[in-house]
């Protein structure tokens, strides 16, 4: 695994245009905790990756938004669906759907009780990004 973000973007070279998209997403530069891509082509249809960051407050979940749309503002991707709830001081969970891409920025609690890394974990899917301690 790749340790910082320009490394991780020369090893997408190797994969599809949409693994590098989602490996470029990576939110580490702005902050977002333990930052983990899934590859999650083998397992379903529906999306190919999820990436998933953990914030510090509701401003570190907007600020990490921002960031996801100034990222594929130049890209061609939009976001098609996002999470329906507005942003609010308890806003835990938000979600920015691109089709191919899903990304998930969370509360560490929230994170903690939907694991969602257990849900998509080997062998039907792969970890291809991983900033989590062990």
């Amino acid at each position: 695994m790749a340790d910082t973000l320009l490394e991780t973007e020369a090893q997408a070279g190797a994969g599809s245009e949409t693994e590098a998209l989602a490996l470029g997403i990576v939110l580490e530069e702005h902050k977002g905790a333990d930052v983990i891509v899934i590859d999650l082509r083998p397992m379903n249809t529906w999306t190919d990756f999820f990436v998933i960051a953990t914030a510090s407050s509701g401003t570190h979940l907007d600020g990490l938004e921002r960031h996801v749309k100034e990222f594929i503002a130049g890209k061609e991707l939009e976001i098609i669906r996002r999470s329906s709830r507005p942003a609010s001081q308890d806003d835990e969970w938000r979600i920015l759907d691109m089709g191919t891409i899903v990304i998930h920025l969370m509360s560490g609690r929230t994170r903690s009780f939907y694991e969602l890394e257990r849900l998509y974990a080997p062998p039907h899917a792969a970890v291809i990004y991983s900033s989590k301690s062990s």
